[in-house]
């Protein structure tokens, strides 16, 4: 859609009043609107013509009183949820929040803070910053900030605790029961693409690329030379859980280790201004030292773009775990007001032509959902198979770093954070070295699971009770209703079982978010080079000449 369609919408929206609660079938009613909006601008303007009526007599004429910032605000978001989930509307809070993430830097508290259902919690305070200073900790639920009540803010209440340097504000929270006062005093905040890079070895070096800001060519070719200049004659390159970024910074990134003049990205769209060829521009540090690349199902775009890069140019070896999948490309365009619409503008194609973008938005199934991608095969420069479709596979699977349906759940449903919790105010732990997350401790977690009202529903059991509630009462009789009461019983059962089989996976979690309690981010990657299994097996690898070199032809 062009960005005429969302100043006008934009437009309206700013000039409307506060916000209240909406009916739900004047929401409806709008959503379906906006199916219609066609490319040419003759339906583009008829139907914007038909909106701007219906948005106005229902606002004069609807029986209670509406909010005409709302309903705009929620017809703009499903019109865009109906393209694809990176598509969006950012307004001058989501801008600044997009301007932050890509610069590096910015002023606040330095904690990572998420709102869940009605707590806020902080989730990670950064060592040394404000936050930390403070006093707060993770698990620290936040009641109040200032005079504010968290539980009475319809907004998202973390916007209060940003400012302006050395601006004050206090806060009320809660721990272990317990309230508490405090008050942080903001500051500046780096956020460092590369976190922590260190030898594993006499020989091997270490870097993590945590994300793909504006720093992050920079401060990964200042590892990589200071890791020579301390002897490594290889190199680790951690990207799990680095969400993407920057397209040129993953250009820059990639150009550390190949030739000024390397194709590394083609973008491919029905505008042809956005067809693009990306190739590196720069003289590389070096060519030649052998490299691993780690990568999970949380590393994407960017990330997928450096991995899929090397892996198709035959330049690493790429060790770990499927990659997300995002395959599409997205630029802001400024709209009125100071908003913008984030708009994917393209698909990315790597070096040998695969676009490793996992789901279809524009091919859905009958329930309205993404189709998976088929898988093709493509050829590295070298002649070995690769496909596109689903992210970036890696070359040699590493098992405790993939996900799986348990472990996501328990980390979307905070059960893993909330023991950690419990666990660092049980437990002391001196030094990083002298931490074990033993086997008596996952008993204790799987208990604390079975205590807790942790649940999920698997696809089998979604499918089952759709089928149980569609049923056709010719054939389905009390026999087979009893058959499947039975069947989702044994699933039940199942999921307990299922606290064993995915132990390592889950253990892994554990370890991670406990680490952090006591030692920050820095003392998890200390650990992480003495008892990643990743780690272990991508500097065994490169401790064997003929393996790596085998791979890679």
């Amino acid at each position: 859609m062009k960005p005429e369609t969302l100043q006008t919408f934009t437009y309206m929206k700013k000039i409307l009043g506060k916000k209240i609660l909406i009916p739900v079938f004047a929401v409806i009613i709008l959503v379906a609107g906006s199916g219609f909006v066609k490319s040419d601008f003759f339906e583009i303007a008829k139907q914007i013509e038909i909106f701007t009526t219906l948005f106005k007599e229902l606002n004069m004429n609807y029986v209670d009183e509406t909010n005409p910032a709302e309903l705009m605000d929620t017809a703009i978001k499903n019109m865009l949820d109906d393209l694809d989930p990176y598509t969006k509307f950012l307004n001058e809070q989501d801008v600044e929040t997009y301007r932050i993430n890509n610069a590096g830097e910015y002023s606040g508290i330095g904690a990572l803070v998420r709102s869940f259902d009605d707590r806020l919690l902080i989730i990670e305070p950064y060592k040394d910053y404000p936050a930390d200073k403070a006093g707060l900790k993770a698990g620290d639920e936040v009641l109040k900030i200032g005079d504010i009540d968290v539980a009475d803010f319809d907004d998202n209440a973390s916007e209060l605790l940003k400012g302006a340097n050395d601006t004050s504000v206090e806060v009320t929270f809660k721990r272990q029961g317990e309230t508490k006062t405090t008050t942080i005093t903001r500051g500046a905040v780096d956020v460092d693409a590369v976190p922590f890079y260190k030898m594993v070895d006499q020989k091997t070096g270490y870097i993590v690329l945590a994300k793909f800001n504006a720093k992050a060519s920079s401060e990964t070719k200042a590892a990589l030379i200071d890791l020579k200049g301390k002897g490594a004659e290889k190199i680790i390159l951690d990207l799990r859980d680095n969400p993407g970024g920057l397209l040129s910074e993953a250009i820059n990134v990639t150009n550390l280790f190949v030739d000024k003049g390397e194709l590394i990205v083609t973008t491919k769209s029905k505008v042809k201004k956005f067809n693009s060829e990306y190739k590196t521009k720069n003289k590389p540090v070096d060519t030649e030292i052998p490299l691993v690349v780690l990568v999970n199902g949380s590393s994407a775009s960017a990330s997928e773009i450096v991995s899929g890069g090397l892996q198709d140019l035959d330049r690493a070896v790429v060790m770990g775990a499927r990659s997300f999948g995002k395959g599409l490309v997205q630029r802001p365009l400024k709209l009125t007001y100071g908003t913008q619409l984030k708009v994917t503008i393209s698909r990315y194609f790597t070096p040998s032509g695969r676009c490793i973008q996992s789901l279809d938005y524009w091919n859905r199934d009958e329930e309205g959902n993404a189709v998976q991608k088929t898988y093709n095969d493509f050829t590295t420069r070298n002649g070995r198979k690769v496909q596109d479709g689903g992210g970036v596979m890696p070359d040699i699977e590493v098992t405790s770093t993939k996900a799986n349906e348990l472990t996501t759940a328990l980390l979307n449903n905070n059960v893993i954070f909330d023991y950690a919790t419990d666990y660092h105010y049980k437990n002391q732990i001196g030094n990083v070295n002298d931490f074990n997350f033993s086997e008596s401790d996952y008993q204790s977690f799987k208990n604390y699971v079975s205590k807790s009202d942790f649940s999920f529903e698997t696809k089998t059991e979604k499918t089952l009770k759709a089928a149980m509630t569609d049923r056709e009462e010719v054939i389905f009789n009390e026999a087979i209703e009893n058959d499947f009461k039975t069947l989702l019983l044994d699933i039940e059962k199942s999921k307990v079982t299922a606290l064993e089989d995915y132990q390592k996976e889950i253990k892994s979690k554990l370890e991670d978010e406990i680490i952090k309690r006591y030692f920050y981010r820095e003392g998890l990657y200390e650990y992480y080079l003495k008892n990643d299994e990743a780690i272990l097996a991508a500097t065994e690898l490169l401790g064997n000449d003929g393996k790596y070199s085998g791979i890679l032809k």
